[in-house]
């Protein structure tokens, strides 16, 4: 008896993947990560993951971020880009490292684009919204158990292959993406100073909203 033919079964195309080169303990990173998801979800892309890497500041600047230097930042950002974020920073628990953080999002990709992505804006989470000084080893274990992460798996030389490919590629700074349709340096956000050499931070949503039409074209 001849078998019948089974119906056509349409096969997922696979995501479309947006490369960013960045700090866990970058203030604009967490700014430009948090509105491209919000983005993203209301155009009902899921299809579209981030693969943050590693651009660790310590390591390119030679030494680890000032706290006080990043609440300048953060206080600059609430006052006009973004006034609503930042809610628990708090510099007195600012991480005196971000490369085992940096390690456990890299160690979390290995379970896939979802999972690295999600620890990713976690870690920032902590950090930015709740005040958890993320270099806390025990901080790390707990997020690590809660996904299903062994951080033994870690590498710190995961961490400086990310920072080597990223000078390759022309990194300027973090947040630095990589997209199907060119590279695009701190997208969210314009960042100037003022004659008397004073910071100051502006949303750039015209610049924003092409980066976001290119992350999100879909293939021909």
């Amino acid at each position: 008896m001849a078998r019948s033919s089974s119906p056509d079964r349409q096969i997922a195309a696979p995501p479309t993947v947006i490369e960013v080169f960045a700090d866990v303990v970058c203030p604009f990173t967490h700014i430009g990560l948090r509105r491209f998801v919000q983005r993203r979800t209301e155009s009902g892309r899921d299809d579209v993951r981030l693969r943050v890497r590693a651009w660790p500041l310590e390591l390119v600047n030679g030494r680890p971020l000032d706290p006080e230097l990043v609440a300048d930042e953060v206080d600059e950002l609430r006052r006009d880009a973004a006034p609503e974020w930042f809610a628990g920073f708090t510099p007195t628990r600012f991480p005196s490292t971000s490369l085992p953080a940096l390690a456990l999002a890299d160690a979390a990709y290995d379970h896939g684009l979802e999972l690295g992505e999600q620890v990713s804006l976690e870690l920032r989470a902590l950090l930015f919204e709740r005040g958890v000084d993320i270099s806390r080893p025990e901080v790390l274990e707990e997020l690590a158990r809660e996904n299903g992460i062994s951080l033994g798996g870690t590498r710190r030389d995961a961490v400086v292959e990310d920072l080597a490919d990223g000078r390759r590629r022309g990194v300027v700074g973090s947040p630095h993406f990589f997209t199907p349709g060119g590279d695009f340096f701190c997208p969210a956000l314009e960042v100037t100073h003022d004659d008397a050499g004073r910071l100051l931070v502006r949303a750039a949503p015209d610049r924003f909203d092409r980066f976001v039409d290119v992350c999100l074209a879909r293939p021909r």
